[in-house]
């Protein structure tokens, strides 16, 4: 199996594209950075995925499976700079739908969405059926690529699979809220102070999971392969976690004496909770079975305390 991979340095693609190569598949990376952090890639192409020449590309390199990974992952940063959000979220991706679409190929594209697609929804878990309602830009971005997902398939028919991963974490990760836990416990302050309230809820996934989950669903969907077929999907543990009982695990697995407190502030573009109804992923994968939290949470912790010791 032949990948191509955008954001090849950053967390999701970064991760897939590791994983890849250790399998011994072909990679092609593409990425801003200098150079890609893995060195095992077939190849790594510094661009920006807006000006790549993707015809050109696809064509030389036969890719059974691109990954578009490129893009933002921040609610905070797209209600900060909408705009920006916008051009590296949508119009990356319709960049990249429209090379593809003008290449003599037809690969299987993995679309990583989000759940804040969905916003505050009331049914809990949440299923693939649920209207899309964002609350956020970044949401709102999202739900505009899945519709643009749509457009490349029933018009053109590309053969694309829409992943609404809820909140994916792992040590790669820097910009999520059991880092931000980890960092505060990690400083000399002896109280963490966290935006909101503790109460908040998240279906959380540990990065190896997810990854695990896209390359099965690969397997599985190249047995069905269908071109002009748009599927979305959600992709989470079906279980949901507040916050505060989040921190405490954290809070004792780094600095048990240190106290966590809560500004009960709200935060804009958050939902007070989210929980991935995973029928239609274990339809597919039936022996899906993401770690415990609590498991992948040491883990996690485990690689930032090696990474950060002298």
């Amino acid at each position: 199996m032949k990948l191509l991979i955008t954001g090849v340095t950053g967390f999701i693609g970064g991760s897939i594209a590791k994983f890849a190569a250790q399998k011994g598949y072909p990679v092609v990376g593409i990425g801003k950075s200098e150079r890609s952090y893995d060195r095992r890639l077939t190849r790594y192409i510094q661009a920006d995925v807006i000006d790549v020449d993707w015809p050109s590309i696809i064509e030389n390199f036969a890719p059974d499976v691109i990954f578009h990974g490129a893009g933002p992952a921040s609610v905070g940063s797209s209600v900060a700079a909408p705009w920006d959000d916008l051009r590296e979220s949508v119009l990356t991706w319709a960049a990249l739908l429209e090379g593809i679409r003008r290449s003599t190929l037809n690969p299987l594209i993995l679309f990583p969405s989000s759940a804040a697609v969905y916003g505050n929804p009331a049914q809990f878990p949440t299923p693939e059926s649920k209207a899309v309602d964002p609350i956020s830009p970044y949401g709102f971005h999202k739900a505009a690529c899945e519709l643009l997902a749509r457009e490349y398939a029933d018009c053109f028919k590309l053969n694309i699979l829409i992943l609404r991963f809820f909140s994916v974490f792992g040590p790669r990760q820097y910009s999520h809220v059991i880092w931000e836990i980890y960092r505060q416990l990690s400083g000399e302050n002896p109280i963490v102070w966290l935006t909101g309230t503790g109460e908040e809820s998240r279906d959380y996934l540990y990065i190896d999971d997810a990854v695990q989950a896209i390359f099965d669903l690969v397997q599985a969907q190249s047995r069905s392969a269908e071109n002009g077929r748009c599927r979305i999907m959600n992709v989470g543990s079906g279980t949901t976690t507040k916050i505060c009982d989040v921190a405490e695990q954290v809070k004792n697995l780094t600095a048990p004496q240190k106290s966590v407190q809560y500004r009960d502030m709200p935060i804009p573009g958050d939902p007070e909770q989210t929980c991935a109804d995973i029928r239609l992923l274990r339809s597919f994968l039936p022996s899906w079975n993401p770690r415990p939290l609590a498991s992948a949470l040491a883990d996690c912790v485990a690689v930032w305390k090696r990474r950060c010791s002298p």
